[in-house]
């Protein structure tokens, strides 16, 4: 079994990510809407970005979406909208992406880090509650790798103290949490397009989602330099503007959205099988999914106590892999001035040093997914005779 599972992972090489076969699905549908737009010659907001903005609310279940440059400035212009900066702080964790966190120094408050809770990789909203302070601004848990966090845990929390929750939505649109779609669980939800995600445009792209209307009418404010007319400026605002041709690109795979997701939903369930199958979860524990929730796996992301290992004998088999995060933001240079130190957020430093994410887009074939648990498991082999 062994010597056939290695020879089979070294044959079948698998990519991590494979957006040119995404493109190749739907080339006829992208290449028409991009010559849609450009024949209109409308490329700073217009009609397909209102198009978009519409079919987001529908999607999520909110009244209003506001679409912008990037995730990264979705979150600061959710920050810049309730006026939080200087002598704020905003509860986040420390185990996701720069920008939950730098989008918080950005404006000038204080990230405040929770550790986060091992089996989901969400925040753990018992540190929510601890971490709050008369200076708390927000709560910005992250929905991580896909998955809701705990947002009735978090509303518990968060109503006692009449403290706002700014859902990173970045890597779950599309996602649910007890039949409610992620960016419409807290007062906004910010959504990133970069090409990786779940709905992933030709570039940047971000939105903004919220059911308060005042908020919604201060978001298209600040998001053009906080002019509501031309040269007539209420408040300092930003140029974060959605391009009508990634809107024209995004509206496209919002038509096909649904289908990924239950591709990689039907991946993830391949893959805990083969695990099954091939007896590797003693050293590989694959993602948990709370039945309350509907996880849509932008990453399939597993822990491994020798994980560095594990991925140099899947990079000799001709397998991709990615480790998100290394290290988590607490212990990063940019957040020296914090005062945080190793051992402040034990679950989350753990995970640094264990998670490694699988391939998981929807065109993954089962041969792939087979030739990469075949590979794991000729590791386990390996690591059971004492041989890595």
């Amino acid at each position: 079994m062994t010597k056939t599972a290695s020879a089979n992972a070294v044959r079948k090489a698998v990519t991590f990510l494979d957006l040119k076969a995404q493109f190749a699905s739907i080339r006829s549908e992208i290449l028409e809407a991009v010559t849609r737009t450009l024949e209109s010659q409308q490329f700073i907001l217009g009609p397909e970005v209102e198009a978009l903005e519409n079919e987001v609310c529908e999607l999520t279940g909110c009244r209003h979406a506001i679409g912008c440059a990037s995730g990264s400035d979705a979150l600061i212009l959710a920050l810049l909208a309730l006026e939080i900066g200087p002598g704020h702080e905003v509860i986040t964790t420390p185990f996701t992406f720069f920008a939950s966190a730098g989008s918080i120094a950005r404006v000038g408050a204080r990230p405040v880090f929770v550790d986060i809770d091992p089996q989901t990789f969400n925040i753990d909203p018992q540190g929510i509650k601890r971490a709050l302070s008369q200076r708390t601004k927000a709560i910005m848990p992250v929905h991580l790798f896909g998955l809701s966090a705990d947002m009735n845990a978090i509303h518990e929390v968060a109503a006692a103290s009449g403290v706002p929750i700014i859902e990173d939505a970045a890597q779950a649109i599309g996602a649910s949490y007890e039949n409610r779609g992620v960016g419409s669980l807290g007062l906004m939800g910010c959504f990133s397009f970069f090409p990786t995600k779940n709905l992933g445009g030709a570039g940047d792209g971000g939105m903004i989602t919220t059911n308060d209307v005042k908020l919604a009418d201060k978001l298209r404010v600040l998001r053009v330099h906080g002019a509501r007319t031309k040269y007539e400026y209420e408040m300092l605002g930003m140029n974060s503007r959605l391009d009508a041709l990634q809107a024209a690109i995004l509206r496209v795979k919002l038509r096909h959205l649904d289908g990924w997701a239950t591709a990689r939903q039907r991946n993830a369930q391949r893959y805990r099988e083969l695990f099954r199958e091939f007896r590797v979860e003693t050293i590989a524990v694959a993602p948990f999914s709370p039945a309350n929730s509907s996880h849509v796996y932008n990453q399939f992301t597993i822990r491994c106590k020798n994980r560095d290992a594990l991925r140099e004998h899947l990079a000799g088999c001709g397998i991709s892999t990615e480790i998100y995060y290394p290290k988590p933001l607490h212990l990063q240079k940019a957040f020296a001035y914090l005062g945080h130190k190793r051992g402040d957020f034990p679950a989350s430093e753990a995970a640094s040093l264990e998670v490694v994410s699988l391939p998981i887009y929807p065109e993954l074939s089962q041969e792939q997914q087979r030739s990469v648990v075949a590979a794991v498991a000729d590791f386990a082999a390996k690591v059971t005779s004492g041989k890595s």
